[in-house]
């Protein structure tokens, strides 16, 4: 897609600090690291939503993510790291290209997810998600 930006990263057209490429997946540097080292695994070619992305690309995204988080840890010494991948605006995505981010963790890097758990009302209404999902297969 000529208005996407990790397009005109693939193509060359906007330049990008590479970490890793191969003939499906380009992984470079976040240039907005929630931590220093925080990596972007994307497909080299234009899907989005995840729900449209070929399955066997998906797999090889994340086994790249895996890949790279193994370098977080070994080349940085991170102790953790988190694999995310935000899907749809109310999700948080922002480049509307399938893509990963690989964030290394360390025990006092001072990042904290907004992350408070809810609770559904009852165990029914948590038995009733569950089958509008089924449903939804």
């Amino acid at each position: 897609m000529s208005d996407c930006i990790f397009c005109k990263i693939v193509s060359g057209d906007i330049p990008a600090t590479v970490v890793y490429e191969d003939d499906d997946v380009l992984v470079f540097m976040d240039i907005g690291p929630i931590i220093k080292g925080h990596a972007l695994v994307i497909s080299k070619e234009h899907h989005d939503p995840v729900t449209e992305t070929p399955d066997e690309l998906l797999a090889k995204m994340h086994l790249t993510a895996k890949k790279i988080a193994a370098a977080q840890v070994n080349g940085l010494g991170a102790d953790g790291v988190n694999i995310i991948q935000n899907n749809g605006i109310a999700a948080g995505q922002e480049v509307p290209h399938i893509h990963i981010h690989v964030i290394p963790r360390f025990g006092e890097d001072g990042h904290h997810w907004n992350w408070a758990a809810k609770k559904y009302d009852s165990f029914e209404e948590m038995a009733e998600m569950a089958e509008k999902i089924k449903a939804g297969l």
